[in-house]
């Protein structure tokens, strides 16, 4: 049995960081609401990415499917179109997902019962006790990286914040510090005081409620915490895309609905094998994926991109197609279009850091009047 959590002055440094938060938090667009539904589409939207980055997606996600209903009728490539550019696209899916078991199930309520909402995809702790705690006011501490770092610095955890095993220790400190009479206010207190003062790099102490109970500024060690682990190197993997070109069209190929990237359109391409060049690789890989032949026209530019786990550094070429009738081998669908339709159909970030340069070069080629609006976010 783990030995019991003593947190000093625990009441005042409830009473502090709420005054705290009540004056200074962010005014932002999920604050306004108690809707289920709109917390519960902006916790799974925050997860890895960043609030401003969330907000212009979030206003137009809840404009186009406005409540659970109408996302869980949509279709599956209209919500993944309105992702487009967020990434992590699994959440799009489970999102839909989800929605059609609660509109099934749950007589078009998002559950306020631990277990039931936690069986919803893409519904684990971490989303579940924001959701019960901030839209139901119930009791369940929420941890995330803002979080841990706060607790590091005001107590001086020694333990690892990136350490999986670790997450156990600073729930259970978390339970012991939540305010069980305002649990959601508390828990966003807690995390917005990680983002805007107990920063990574540079905490702005002065600026803290905490900083007369806070154990590492009082010994001058708040930059010693939190304590990681070290991690290992990002591996990064150079590859090839191919844009096929055919009688005045390009074509595109869905990848499969679970998995990296699930359910995105894409071109055609690769990893590139030891000792192969760019082009035989991007040729080799057009015909293992879609059983065209092609012939490789002109370079068209590189892209870089950063994935959570992994980095590419991509080459990317205009091809022309020879010979063979389309057989897919990974991808579950694809598109002959035309340059003007690139915009019906939802395409990794990767991609669209070079379709400008497709389009300004194709444009050039067939004589085309520019596109309204362009094709990229």
């Amino acid at each position: 049995m783990d030995p019991p959590i003593t947190i000093p002055h625990r009441e005042d440094l409830r009473r502090l960081l709420t005054l705290w938060y009540k004056q200074h938090r962010r005014m932002l667009p999920w604050r306004m609401t108690k809707d289920p539904y709109a917390i519960w589409v902006s916790e799974v939207m925050l997860q890895q990415t960043q609030v401003k980055t969330v907000i212009p997606y979030y206003l137009s996600f809840l404009d186009r499917f406005p409540d659970v209903e109408s996302l869980a009728r949509s279709n599956i490539q209209d919500v993944l179109k309105a992702w487009e550019g967020l990434g992590y696209y699994g959440r799009a899916h489970n999102l839909h997902s989800a929605a059609q078991i609660i509109i099934n199930e749950h007589s078009s309520r998002l559950p306020a019962i631990w277990k039931q909402i936690c069986r919803l995809p893409g519904i684990g702790d971490y989303i579940a006790a924001a959701i019960l705690s901030i839209a139901f006011n119930q009791a369940y501490p929420v941890v995330d990286g803002n979080v841990k770092r706060v607790l590091s610095r005001l107590l001086q955890i020694e333990i690892p914040v990136n350490r999986s095993s670790s997450h156990k220790h600073f729930y259970r400190v978390m339970q012991e510090l939540l305010d069980s009479r305002h649990p959601g206010q508390f828990n966003q207190a807690m995390m917005e005081l990680g983002a805007l003062v107990c920063k990574p790099g540079q905490p702005l102490c002065p600026q803290c409620p905490l900083l007369l109970n806070c154990q590492s500024y009082q010994n001058g060690t708040v930059t010693d915490y939190p304590k990681r682990e070290r991690s290992r190197p990002t591996p990064q993997y150079r590859i090839v895309i191919g844009v096929v070109r055919k009688d005045g069209r390009i074509l595109i190929t869905r990848r499969k609905a679970k998995g990296l990237l699930g359910g995105m359109w894409e071109f055609p391409g690769g990893k590139i094998k030891a000792g192969e060049t760019p082009e035989a690789a991007c040729i080799r890989e057009i015909k293992e994926e879609v059983n065209l032949t092609v012939k490789i026209d002109s370079f068209l530019t590189h892209v870089k991109h950063a994935y959570t786990h992994f980095k590419i550094h991509a080459e990317v070429f205009i091809c022309n197609y020879s010979t063979g009738a389309i057989r897919l081998r990974g991808p579950v669908d694809y598109r002959w279009i035309a340059l003007d339709e690139i915009d019906q159909y939802p395409l990794p970030k990767a991609n669209h850091k070079f379709i400008p340069f497709l389009i300004k070069e194709l444009q050039k080629r067939m004589k085309l009047p520019a596109l309204r609006g362009g094709a990229s976010r």
